[in-house]
């Protein structure tokens, strides 16, 4: 990237009437630089079966490249058109639940010949189409893709050849997943049943990563159809998104990011997240590492909000701060979606940049002083790279695993616990990456947080220990180690491999109803000492304890303990604390790993992010995510703070604004 990406997604499909000169008179206003097109109108492209109307495309491309804005295209194939279904209803997916019905998007199987059939013609159409046009510098392939739950006859015959596959006979395959239990055991491939009722949480979490390498087989073969069309200095990419707890939550259950990313040149993401009282950042900071993290390089904003419902209509001063929290985490690109609000339909409340009347309002004012800034110090801003030393170890086969036990382990949730560690280390300003178990470049830390590693193979625990033993530093969460890869409990005491490393064990767990930490060992607010869901009961043999439960039975166990091994330290947190003590049990650890510095004398809610720009400068960002004003004394070199051109002197104090934003250059 040669310049910040400001963008907008753009649908003149949708306008009510014709605008399209007016809207880029105003987006050139903003400083927008790029728009999202085509993505979502399929049956607008091919209205009929073969027959192909390019005509918004068309116009769209013609007065963007007049205009100097430059386009992504988008495929249209996560929404399949009205008369696809009518010619060959079995494209939608066969589900657990049934047979979808038309209307909703991301309804089809993938997997269809059929669907794919058409998907490939309809991206070649749109690819020889406007390869050469000028105005366009990359694709993005579908959109938010995920399964869809799809597990009819077709995947569930693609699952038994993958498990021939990975098992290569039954009895191999029966061990693995226990499958004599209440008698699931498959003597016969011909007799393998459809997996949808099963019980068995090793045979529902095989299905569950088969359904994710769906999607992965699915990206790529989109990718490579639009690298065949392609020009020079174009590229690729997709929108990937999160867990949705009404905004971007979590590791995304249903796609593995890390295995589909490697297909596309640069990483993308969709961001969405509470706003006004409720905003924090931790959304945009958790998104923007993990999508920094997939291909260890800058990334792009392909989605966030302006207004979107009424309740995430940003405070004066907060669309700044949002922004430029993106490109603190090393986005090279921030659009929104969308530039228009929509007249009708699903999403006719999820509000763009411009209202309903499509008349400039105070957000999109603001988003006009962003725009600015972003051609003003582009070229300072662009390009951030990082360089951390704490990683987040994650694991979509753990999560699966752990979540399939929901209702025996007291409603545990992986994410749960997962952004509990992570919004720690956030609000303590610790910069981190993300890395799952197939990654190469783990033992370039110096400390992991391993939020719960509930499956994992014996080879990656005995990794984990290595890393101990030769000086890593790692913080692991309850429930680790427990189950091999195949979702099947080891027989050792708990947590089994690396209980060497942590130097504890335990043989029971119960529920943490009403139970304290004794003493209040991390001196936490009284009534931020609880615990829930449930608890382990740790038997130290080498390691420190840190903290014991609070009961009458339960008291003599310890709760959280710490160990040295080899040159390293492991801790290992047997229960599920509050924030508060998660933040303490985590300062604890980074202090020991020396990894305590002069941005830990700030916490939230003023987030400091750190990196290096293309031109070798180190750049410091200040957000402050409060209502109230705050300061700070800067403790680096003598610098510039960009946005006002003031020169900064070491151990100055700065004062910052409400929901404001200093980002200073050292000199």
């Amino acid at each position: 990237m040669k310049k910040l990406l400001y963008g907008v997604a753009y649908y003149d499909e949708y306008m009510p009437y014709d605008r399209l000169h007016k809207d880029i008179e105003m987006m050139k206003d903003a400083g927008i630089n790029v728009v999202r097109i085509a993505e979502s109108t399929w049956s607008t492209v091919e209205p009929q079966n073969g027959v192909f109307n390019f005509k918004h495309i068309d116009r769209v491309l013609e007065a963007m490249y007049k205009a100097g804005i430059s386009v992504i295209v988008g495929t249209p194939t996560y929404a399949v058109p009205t008369w696809m279904v009518k010619e060959h209803p079995g494209v939608l997916a066969v589900t657990s639940a049934g047979q979808n019905k038309y209307g909703t998007r991301q309804n089809m199987d993938i997997t269809s010949p059929t669907y794919l059939f058409y998907a490939e013609r309809v991206i070649r159409q749109i690819m020889d189409h406007v390869k050469d046009h000028p105005a366009v510098i990359g694709y993005q392939a579908d959109n938010e893709t995920k399964h869809y739950n799809t597990s009819g006859p077709n995947v569930q015959l693609l699952f038994i050849k993958y498990l021939k596959d990975k098992f290569e006979n039954l009895e191999r395959l029966n061990k693995a997943f226990g499958l004599d239990y209440w008698s699931n055991r498959v003597n016969s491939w011909e007799d393998f049943p459809n997996v949808d009722g099963t019980i068995n949480s090793s045979l529902s979490s095989e299905f569950a990563k088969f359904q994710r390498k769906l999607v992965t087989n699915f990206l790529a073969w989109q990718v490579a159809i639009i690298n065949e069309y392609k020009r020079p200095g174009q590229f690729v990419t997709q929108n990937f998104d999160f867990e949705w707890r009404g905004h971007s939550f979590g590791i995304q259950p249903d796609v593995d990011h890390f295995d589909a990313a490697k297909a596309f040149d640069i990483a993308g993401v969709d961001i969405y997240h509470p706003s006004q009282d409720e905003l924090t950042g931790s959304e945009i900071s958790f998104g923007g590492d993990l999508a920094r993290s997939m291909k260890r390089n800058n990334y792009l904003v392909l989605e966030t909000q302006a207004q979107a419902f009424e309740n995430r209509v940003p405070y004066p001063g907060q669309l700044r701060l949002l922004a430029f929290s993106h490109l603190a985490s090393g986005a090279n690109m921030v659009a929104y979606w969308h530039w228009h609000s929509i007249h009708n339909s699903y999403e006719t409340y999820w509000k763009g940049l411009l209202s309903h009347d499509f008349e400039p309002n105070p957000t999109y004012e603001e988003a006009k002083t962003i725009g600015k800034d972003f051609i003003r110090l582009g070229d300072k801003l662009v390009n951030l790279k990082k360089k951390n030393r704490v990683a987040v170890l994650f694991s979509n086969e753990a999560l699966t695993a752990l979540n399939s036990f929901k209702a025996s382990t007291f409603g545990l949730d992986y994410n749960d616990v997962f952004r509990l560690m992570y919004d720690a280390l956030y609000r303590m300003n610790i910069g981190c990456d993300f890395v799952d178990p197939s990654n190469t470049h783990i033992e370039d830390y110096t400390m992991l947080v391993v939020p719960p590693l509930y499956a994992a193979s014996d080879s990656l625990l005995e990794r984990l220990n290595c890393f101990v033993e030769n000086g890593g530093h790692i913080v692991y969460a309850f429930r680790s180690g427990f189950a091999d890869e195949n979702v099947k409990v080891r027989s050792s005491k708990q947590p089994g491999v690396i209980q060497m490393a942590c130097g504890t064990s335990y043989t029971q767990f119960v529920s943490a109803n009403n139970i304290l930490l004794r003493d209040n060992p991390f001196q936490v607010d009284a009534g931020k000492n609880y615990l829930s869901s449930c608890i382990e009961l740790l038997v130290p043999n080498s390691a420190e304890v840190l903290a014991y439960y609070d009961h009458p039975y339960w008291g003599e166990y310890a709760a959280i303990t710490q160990n040295n091994y080899g040159k390293g330290v492991a801790t290992y947190i047997g229960c599920l604390p509050t924030n508060e003590v998660m933040e303490k049990v985590l300062e604890n650890a980074l202090k020991k790993a020396e990894l305590w510095g002069p941005d830990q004398e700030n916490s939230f809610p003023l987030i400091i992010k750190s990196g290096i720009n293309q031109y070798g400068k180190v750049i410091h960002y200040y957000l402050n995510y409060s209502i109230s004003p705050n300061s700070f004394r800067y403790p680096y070199h003598e610098g510039v703070e960009l946005l006002t051109d003031k020169t900064v002197s070491s151990n100055e104090e700065i004062d910052i604004e409400s929901w404001g934003i200093k980002i200073i250059q050292e000199k």
